[in-house]
Formats: C-alpha cells, structure tokens, sequence
C-alpha cells in the first residue's frame, strides 16, 4: 500500500480502479491461481494478472507467445456474468459512499467525496475505506488516486497500482506530476510522443516549460491547447453523475487463424443478437452502428454508419453489421482476424425507433420481443437462431466504456 503525504487536497477527486480485474476474479474464486502467474482468455490473452505482467505478458497477446514468455502461466477461461456480478458489487460499495459517481467502465469510476469531511473523514480515509469495503465485501484488490482533478486523480490510481493509495495534495501536485514521462498524460499516444522525443520533450515538467504556441506548432492546436491544460493543472471538469451510456456494444476474441465468410457470419450474428437485447432492455434505441476488428497483426479497424433515425430492431443492424464486415473482408482475407465487436451508438433516450417498411418492422418488433421475453424467462439460452446452434459462444464480452 502507497500513500501520500497529508497536504491539502482541494475539491476531492478519487479516480478508483481495480486491479487486473478479470485476472483478480480468476484468482479470488480459485485459491490455487494466487500468486501465480494467471492470464484470461484462450487464443488471445483478455487479462494477465501482475505475477504473469512481471514476464511481458499483456494485452492482446497470442497465448503461444504468452506461454514463451512465461513458461508457468495458468490460463482461465473467459466467464463475463461473473465480472459483471462482482462489477455491479463494486459500484454498489461507490454508491453506498457517496451518490457523486462516474462510471466510466466495468472496472473504474471517479468519485467526488468533498462532501464527506464530517460523515467520513478526509479523502484518505475514504478512499482507505472504500479499498477495504472492497476487499472484504467482494474480495478483490483496488487501486485509488486522490486529488485536486479528474486527470490527476487518474494518474494517481495508475502510479499507485498495484492494490495502492495515492493521495495528491495541492502543494505537492508539481513534484508528483512532473517527473513522470509524457505518455502519462491522456492524449499522448504512440504519434504524438514521437513527435515530443524529436523535440527532446520527455516528461511531463519539460512538457510544461513549452509556451502554447510552440506546443501547438509540435502537435497541432487542438492536442497542444489540452496537453497546455494537464500540464498546468487546468482539469475543472466535475464528477457526471448519473451519466448514462452512450453507447452499448459486446466483442469477440479468438486465437490467430483463417476464418470462413460464414464463420464470420455465425460469429457476428450471436454477437448482433446479444447487443440488441441489451440495447431492448435499457430502453434507448442507437442510430449509429459500428463494426470493429483486429487484424492477425493486432491492429484495429472500424467501420461505420448512422441511420435516420434509432432502432432496437436487431434485422435492422444485423442487415448494416454484415454490409460493413463485408467491406472488410478483403483486409480480413489478407491479414487474418482475432476480434469482431460491434457497438450501438448514438442512443436515445426517448425511445423513438426507427420504422423502415411498416409491416416488416412491426414483425421484427413483435418477434424481437418475444423472444427477449422467453430469454429473460427460461434463461439466455433458451432460443437461438439456427446458425448458432451447436456454436461455441467464445469469448463475448460485453463493452461499457461509457459507464455503468
């Protein structure tokens, strides 16, 4: 465990983040992965815990080469209801907290805890108190930044990792932030660091030495005004509470290897099928539909395309899902695949569809309901299309980086 110093921390932010969270379930529900070096997936590694982080093993990695890296690893095969369980457990302890919370995926959230100096304590203690809420109630470690800013707070929870805290007083905000490389910074990506290093920019301290303007002439001006911004403090962006997803999508990753059109196809049904019934239950109809794949290369690709107006019809996005992965089949054909996703954007909360041909989509409607209606009473399996009879639902994971 790693805290701070006891400075003053101005309108409290903590930025809490499980720790390899699929690896750490893995390990919480099976006493002989603890301690040991543990990945999730099969084919494509999902999740590596810390002990198997320690050889190089990471995200997305081939399990062959994992294995190389680290002879000992155990793999644990993929179980999405059951790190949505501990998920929702988690949030419900940020919650019971504080009502300021802000998911921003399955595994982290900010929280604002200003208002809790005389229930709680200082932002130490509860954050102190919510890692060991954490750990007794759901039994998973939680690493926890605590500062002025959202950006802060974040990269706090990052250097305090792993099972740490880290508070960020006001007075103490230039020592902690500045030493660090650039590529802490949100928005610095691969491009953008390269174009720093020829420049001799490093860390984030050097960054700041930088006038706007010749920021700006590095990185363009949109990048140079937002890393000007973080690196002199300026993040005045509050805690969205109740924010609601954006968007709602589910992915599947499988080992290296040439796939059929039609094992593609039977891949990207199940996926379409699952997505929209989330999409039905949540009430909120998306316009935009995005294809995403990675490549045999592990490079990423998406396609999209927004409609009129939003549907939860699921022939609707099955129809535009499979006219975008054919676009994609020829890259696909050339450079093999290892993730299909797809997600549902742009949704609405008004609940107006999308009706295309009247009588088509009435159909489509009243079956797409019945049907959610016998999966939500015998079970998510109990109705499939035929094409996915006797199919293995693979690795299916469902994607909320919008929030909870």
């Amino acid at each position: 465990m790693f805290v701070s110093g006891e400075g003053v921390v101005e309108g409290p932010m903590l930025h809490a983040d499980l720790d390899s969270f699929y690896a750490s379930v893995e390990q919480r529900d099976d006493p002989r992965l603890r301690g040991r070096p543990v990945a999730v997936g099969g084919g494509i590694i999902m999740a590596a815990s810390y002990e198997a982080k320690a050889y190089g093993v990471s995200t997305p990695m081939g399990e062959r080469i994992a294995r190389q890296l680290c002879p000992d690893l155990l793999v644990a095969p993929m179980r999405p209801k059951v790190y949505m369980e501990a998920s929702r457990a988690v949030f419900e302890i940020f919650h019971d907290l504080t009502p300021n919370v802000e998911g921003i995926s399955v595994d982290e959230a900010f929280l604002d805890v200003g208002g809790l100096a005389r229930l709680v304590g200082s932002p130490s203690q509860v954050a102190a108190l919510l890692r060991q809420r954490v750990r007794d109630e759901v039994g998973l470690p939680i690493s926890v930044g605590v500062a002025r800013t959202k950006y802060l707070a974040k990269i706090a929870s990052a250097v305090s990792k792993p099972d740490g805290l880290l508070v960020v007083p006001r007075d103490g905000e230039e020592d902690f932030l500045y030493p660090l490389p650039i590529e802490r910074l949100w928005g610095v990506g691969k491009k953008t660091s390269e174009k720093l290093h020829a420049r001799g920019i490093r860390t984030i301290g050097q960054l700041a030495e930088l006038e706007l303007r010749s920021l700006s002439e590095t990185v363009g001006k949109a990048s140079g005004r937002h890393l000007f911004a973080l690196a002199h403090f300026q993040d005045p962006r509050p805690v969205e509470r109740g924010r609601r997803r954006r968007s709602i999508g589910s992915q599947r990753a499988f080992g290296p290897g040439r796939r059929s059109d039609a094992e593609l196809d039977q891949i990207l049904v199940g996926i379409v099928d699952r997505v929209m019934g989330r999409v039905r239950d949540g009430g909120r109809p998306g316009a935009t539909i995005t294809v995403r794949v990675r490549f045999g290369d592990y490079e990423r690709v998406t396609r999209s395309r927004t409609l009129p107006r939003p549907t939860m019809a699921t022939e609707t996005v099955l129809r535009i899902s499979r006219e975008l992965l054919l676009g994609l089949r020829p890259l696909i054909a050339d450079r093999g695949i290892t993730l299909l996703g797809l997600t549902i954007g742009a949704l609405d909360a008004s609940g107006t569809t999308q009706l295309m041909l009247p009588f088509d989509a009435h159909q489509s409607g009243v079956l797409d309901t019945a049907l959610d209606e016998v999966r939500e009473k015998f079970g998510s399996g109990s109705v499939r299309r035929g094409v996915l009879v006797g199919s293995s639902d693979g690795f299916d994971v469902p994607m909320l980086s919008d929030g909870m």
